[in-house]
């Protein structure tokens, strides 16, 4: 065969499309799909981003419009990553023109075009979750409920049990039976709440996040939705087993039951039922949408099989899930660690050990993460990491627009986009020194008696306040004023009412400098946008996290990484250790009550398990102290979770402490905080 003919041969050969490169088969059977319902189950570490992001562009490759392709993910970040690969394939300008965002920001951007089909006055703002519960605060002493002789819910539970019985579309009644049956008694006083809240928001022209989403389906089930629904060709939906009731409603009249739909989820991994969030929605998905192909991606491209075999054997436990095994083409690893400690003090000194080990073996300490059920057990780990210079960051804390600072500032903004919002109003009148409750309402009444704009009244008049407010008031009045101008985008506003809130920062906050610097990283932030409006939604509606609360690492630019189990879902690291896996812990006891809480904490060991690369550490302390009501330290005993006792033997077993009745040096003396039995520690 001669040189030429060869080279014949090739060039008949088509040429295999980027986005089709190095996928597996199941992973091809994914994006290769053509026209109907498609349900991918993708297991842990299975390459799901990757497959989706080669949907996107395979879309586009074959002629699709990108302006009429969703792209629904639960993070703008994750919808940020997965169009910047599939813009790696094809055109870059083409994924740009992608609906791409969370199910809020789509909502948002929906009605601002349709506001009035569904009611709605244009030049809404949206409450995040903290203004929510401040509202309900509000109502709640307006309405006198809390000045009664029993005990009646705070903000925050009354926010929780609204926004449960929205999302899951479920009667009050239900929701405080099977999730707050301690406020039964409130039924009638709680009904009255949400009629109060409902109109309070409509009055004021504010939605809250629940709203976006009852908006959107009852604009799709309006005489308009036909339009909406015509806007997509193709709906692809990220993390589908999060979805909640409202959400799979959307999904159902947005393509009906033959339509172009890809759900891509794992429902072993399905953590989120606080949220209402909903795993029915995935086990369900082939009855709602009949004519669904199902595919699995079952090849983990991250953890070695050891360690595959433990979570494996973990997830197999749960009822009601679609049946998987994942499998990994990696080389052998060490089997994961199952550590028995003496006590807690036993369990920090062991995984403090353990780490530095790992760091002189050549894994950094931001390749390790230690996990953990819920925030407060890692408080004993973090003196023990603090007492021997280990920095960390611990994630799971407050979001940056949580931040009292960052809340402060961005109250300015929302005046300025919407006057008629009170909460804004009500917080940033109060910034100012001399100024209080009965002062602000005073002025928010002026404002809202007259028939100017709000915001010119507000900067144009001399209201009659203390001498001390007095210049604090002029310079709000200055910098609003100035931000009204014609052309000055959000970042420049920012910048010019940044003197002011740092004059407020400097007098009622801790680490000034550290505060000031999230202002100018907000600046920064809102300086990528020309629309206010726009900026003010997307932020709130899914706002980066913040950095000021963990603070930064203290010794080196190497820090080892504390987590919550729900904060690092979607994370993976090298060495991951799992911490307090004792029963009670891991499951909670606070969820065995709960309907299908035992399975959900099933599903959240199974999602720390998956999280590890290549070394597994899972550890549970026997003993725990107490000291109650400044008495004598007492103990109790833990046994490990009950998820691990039937499939110990994929774990290898490690004993870390000896037990007092062994006899010895203590591991410890935890608890015993009197000086004498520091003192008897030292002979016993």
């Amino acid at each position: 065969m001669t040189a030429a003919s060869i080279e014949h041969m090739f060039a008949s050969i088509p040429e295999v499309p980027g986005w089709l490169e190095g996928l597996n088969d199941e992973q091809r059977m994914a994006v290769l799909h053509d026209d109907g319902p498609l349900l991918v189950i993708a297991g842990a570490g299975s390459g799901k981003t990757r497959t989706l992001a080669s949907r996107v562009a395979r879309l586009i490759d074959d002629g699709v419009s990108p302006d009429r392709i969703l792209l629904l993910t639960f993070t703008r970040r994750a919808s940020a990553e997965m169009l910047r690969r599939a813009g790696g394939f094809v055109d870059q300008q083409a994924t740009g023109r992608v609906w791409g965002g969370t199910f809020h920001s789509i909502a948002n951007r929906l009605l601002r075009s349709h506001a009035a089909a569904v009611g709605l006055n244009d030049g809404f703002t949206v409450l995040d979750q903290s203004d929510s519960s401040g509202l309900f605060g509000l109502l709640r002493a307006e309405s006198g409920f809390a000045e009664g002789k029993t005990r009646f819910p705070r903000k925050e539970t009354i926010s929780a049990i609204y926004s449960r019985a929205v999302n899951a579309q479920e009667k009050l009644t239900t929701v405080l039976d099977e999730r707050f049956p301690w406020c039964r008694d409130n039924d009638d006083e709680l009904k009255e709440i949400f009629r109060l809240y409902t109109a309070r928001k409509r009055k004021h022209n504010v939605v809250d996040f629940d709203d976006l989403l009852l908006y959107w389906r009852a604009l799709l089930e309006a005489s308009q939705g036909g339009s909406i629904r015509g806007l997509f060709d193709h709906v692809l939906v990220d993390e589908y087993q999060d979805t909640n009731k409202i959400q799979a409603d959307i999904l159902r009249l947005l393509c009906g039951e033959r339509g172009n739909v890809t759900a891509v989820g794992d429902d072993a991994q399905a953590i989120y039922s606080f949220r209402a969030a909903s795993v029915v929605n995935m086990v369900e998905f082939p009855e709602t949408f009949p004519s669904t192909t199902v595919v699995k991606l079952e090849q983990n491209y991250r953890s070695t099989p050891e360690i595959l075999a433990a979570a494996n054997a973990v997830i197999a436990q749960a009822t009601d899930t679609f049946p998987k095994t994942l499998w990994s083409g990696r080389a052998a690893g060490p089997r994961p660690d199952l550590v028995t400690c003496t006590d807690e003090a036993a369990q920090a000194d062991w995984v403090c050990d353990r780490v530095l080990e790992m760091r002189e073996l050549g894994v950094p300490l931001q390749d390790q993460a230690v996990l953990f059920r819920t925030g407060h057990h890692s408080d004993g780990l973090e003196i023990e990491l603090s007492r021997r210079k280990i920095p960390y960051m611990k994630f799971g804390g407050l979001r940056f627009l949580e931040a009292a600072h960052v809340k402060d500032l961005m109250s300015m903004l929302r005046i300025l986009d919407n006057p008629r919002d009170e909460l804004a109003w009500h917080r940033v009148l109060q910034l100012i020194p001399g100024i209080g409750p009965s002062t602000a309402r005073r002025i928010m009444a002026d404002l809202t008696e007259s028939n100017e704009a709000p915001v010119r009244q507000f900067c144009e008049t001399s209201f009659p306040v203390v001498a001390e407010a007095r210049p604090f008031l002029v310079e709000l009045q200055d910098a609003m004023g100035d931000c009204t101008a014609e052309g000055l985008d959000p970042g420049a506003q920012i910048e010019r009412l940044t003197p002011f809130a740092k004059a407020v920062i400097e007098r009622s906050y801790d680490d000034a400098a550290v505060r000031v610097g999230d202002l100018a990283q907000l600046r920064d932030i809102a300086s990528s946008y020309s629309d206010r409006t726009r900026f003010l939604a997307e932020v709130t509606l899914d706002p980066p996290h913040s950095t000021t609360e963990v603070g930064p690492p203290h010794l080196d630019d190497d820090y080892l990484i504390l987590s919550t189990v729900h904060s690092a879902k979607g994370g993976e690291w090298p060495v991951v250790h799992v911490i307090h896996a004792a029963d009670g812990n891991i499951p909670s006891d606070m969820a065995l009550n709960e309907p299908g809480g035992v399975d959900e904490e099933r599903r959240l060991l199974y999602v720390a398990l998956t999280r590890a690369k290549d070394h597994l550490s899972v550890s549970f302390p026997q003993r725990f102290y107490h000291r109650r009501f400044g008495g004598d330290s007492r103990h109790s005993y833990a046994v490990p979770s009950r998820f691990l006792t039937p499939v110990v033997e994929h774990f290898e077993p490690v004993v870390a402490g000896v037990p007092e009745e062994e006899g010895g040096a203590k591991s410890s003396v935890a608890g015993k905080d009197t000086v004498a039995a520091v003192l008897e520690s030292l002979w016993e």
